[in-house]
Formats: structure tokens, sequence, C-alpha cells
């Protein structure tokens, strides 16, 4: 039997960490209700009857177990979420959004098009907006919108009708419009122009080159430093950056790829001369510029992303 249900639900792992992680915004979270998921699915392997698709059961499982987390904790958001550019709220005990690999989360499959919606459905703006929504609603969304399940498979999974899987639909999307980011001409991260954006960025940190940074960044760019509450835009967001560039070889930088954006790993010289993890920085590239940069600055992600402490 064992060999059965590895064969039967493995082909589903990555597919729902990406899922688990748009309801919880946090891959360490995602991985281990993932791992809680198969649990509670060998458990009851034995009783299930193929009723429904195996994939829909265990999309049971997975969305339940990620309704159960929510109800612990509130949610996760990014630093612009909180207070206005430059703002500080002391006051506030929080526990952050986190970046997801791409090399974690992609489909196993060469289809163009579910690898389009799949990296559109984990950029980090969207995720943190999903954060917004109730928890039930969230899950109804993303299920629908993403997944583009049927409403009446969505109500079978949550345990519901059809009918209130359709209100809350309304409201969620209702909900998105109003508090989402705006698409902006994103660059998908594939394209010559990502890549060379990525590699400029990178450049003006290695080389501490304040012009370069200023080309790439756009005049009303975003600069977000979680675990730092305050957040930059515009010219603000351009002196923070421009003031952490330190001299030439303090920074080094390896490329990689979040929330179906280009990041970069970042390590920083120390007073003896080994560059030691410092954070992954995400970039939403657009055509005619950097619009925003998060760094998330956790050293403790670089296991995560499968890359050392020391560069």
């Amino acid at each position: 039997m064992a060999g059965d249900f590895v064969r039967h639900t493995e082909p589903f792992r990555r597919e729902l960490l990406a899922h688990c992680y748009r309801m919880l915004g946090s891959v360490d979270e995602a991985e281990d209700l993932v791992q809680e998921t198969y649990l509670r699915a060998w458990g009851s392997y034995g009783a299930f009857e193929g009723r429904s698709a195996v994939r829909t059961w265990l999309y049971r499982i997975a969305t339940n177990v990620c309704l159960t987390a929510i109800e612990r904790r509130g949610r996760r958001p990014l630093p612009s979420d909180l207070a206005g550019p430059g703002e500080v709220d002391d006051g506030v005990t929080v526990t952050w959004l986190q970046p997801v690999p791409d090399a974690l989360v992609s489909p196993a499959s060469d289809d163009p098009a579910e690898i389009v919606v799949t990296r559109a459905s984990l950029r980090l703006a969207l995720v943190a907006t999903m954060q917004y929504l109730p928890a039930r609603q969230r899950a109804v969304l993303l299920l629908r919108d993403v997944l583009a399940w049927p409403a009446a498979e969505v109500a079978e999974v949550l345990d519901t009708t059809t009918a209130a899987v359709k209100s809350a639909l309304q409201r969620a999307r209702a909900r998105i419009d109003e508090v989402a980011p705006a698409a902006d001409h994103l660059v998908e991260p594939t394209e010559p122009e990502a890549r060379a954006q990525l590699h400029r960025y990178i450049t003006a940190f290695e080389h501490a080159d304040p012009a370069v940074l200023t080309e790439v960044l756009r005049t009303d760019a975003m600069l977000e430093l979680p675990p730092s509450p305050t957040w930059y835009e515009g010219d603000g967001a351009l002196r923070c950056a421009v003031g952490g560039l330190g001299s030439p070889g303090d920074w080094r930088m390896i490329p990689t790829a979040a929330n179906g954006q280009p990041a970069a790993a970042a390590y920083h010289r120390d007073g003896d001369g080994t560059y030691r993890a410092y954070g992954i920085v995400v970039l939403t590239v657009t055509t005619i510029g950097i619009a925003r940069i998060v760094v998330f600055a956790d050293p403790g992600l670089f296991a995560t992303f499968g890359l050392p402490l020391t560069g």
C-alpha cells in the first residue's frame, strides 16, 4: 500500500507547497503543512475509496490544514502594509511575509501557460495582498482563480455550498481590487530585460556604484527591509539604497529567483574579509526600471534557497 500511496500522491507535492505558501505567506510553515497533509493522507489512505480525484482529496486536506493554521495567528505583512513610507510602528510585533524559491514551487511540466500562471500567482505583491482576506475567502480565491477549479469542486473541498463559494469569491475579488497594486508592465524573470536589470543591480552593489543604482531604479521605486518595519519610496528609497552601498567589494551577490521574480542572495563582507549571508533580495522589474526592492534580511532563508551561509 505504501508504494501505491507514494505513486498516487507524490506528483502533487510541489503544487501543494505552492498552495500552502499562497495561503500562509511563509515557506517554512508551508513545508511543515505539506508534511502534515501527507501524514494525514497516509493515515486515511486505507479508507480513501476514490470518491474524488486524489488531487482533490489532497487539496481538501491541505486547505483545511492551512485554515486551521491561520486561525492560530494573524496575517504576514510586508512593511508597506503597516504604515506610510518613513514611518515606524515600534509597538507592533510582526511575523513577516517570507519569499519562496522558484526552485521549490515551479511546475514540473514544461507547459508555458502553466509556468506563467504559477509565477503570477506567487508574486510578492499578490501574496501580500492575499493576506488581507479572511482565510476561507483566501482559499476560495486560490482554488477558483489560480487553480481554475469549478465552484462545485471548491465547495466539496471546503465542505460548503456552491452558492457560498460564489459569494465568497465575489467578496474576495472586490477586496483584492481595492488593495492590489497595479501590474505596471511587469517583466517576466526569464526575459532578457529582467536578467539585465538584475545584473545591473548586482553590479551597483558589488562595485558600490551609485550612478548605476540610480539608473536602474524607477523614480517612484519602493524599498522594504523586513524585519525593519520602516520602508521608503521615491527619493527616500534611492537615498537609503545608495547609503547601503558601502565600499567596492563590501557586497557579493548570487543571482536566484523567488516568487516568480528576479532575486539575489546578498553576502556582506565582515571585518576578517569573510562574506556572510545577509539576506534575499527580491526585485519587481518593469519595462521602465526596478519598481520595488524587498530585502529579506534573514540569513535563515539561505538554507531554503539551497545556498551556503558564507560566499
